[in-house]
């Protein structure tokens, strides 16, 4: 399975401990990630990340081509309900068109990843 990660700025860290965590399951999979987020979690976890730009740079429109062209099964997109959720809008639309699972907290990251 191909599994994307996003998370903003003050989720990041969050994204570290769910990888952290479910680095067993996850190691079975295919994943690729934003920029920051993905070096984050790839230091912490030693999981092998394919890693796309930032998300302020046009990562997000690149994981976003990848589910539009049915490359992406899974995205887990931590989000700061805080902050500027126009790229969540577009990730979950995304999401929602192709029937990609999509969790934007750790609750239904959760379900999904255990599932």
């Amino acid at each position: 399975m191909n599994i994307a990660l996003m998370a903003h700025d003050n989720k990041k860290d969050l994204m570290v401990q769910f990888c952290t965590a479910y680095a067993g399951i996850l190691s079975k999979h295919t994943i690729c990630a934003t920029n920051i987020t993905g070096k984050m979690v790839a230091e912490a976890t030693g999981l092998p990340i394919h890693l796309f730009l930032a998300r302020v740079h046009g990562g997000a429109e690149q994981i976003g081509a990848r589910i539009a062209y049915n490359e992406i099964d899974l995205v887990l997109f931590f989000c700061d309900p805080k902050a500027n959720t126009k790229d969540v809008d577009a990730i979950a639309r995304l999401c929602d068109q192709h029937s990609i699972p999509f969790a934007s907290n750790v609750a239904t990251a959760e379900v999904l990843v255990q599932g």
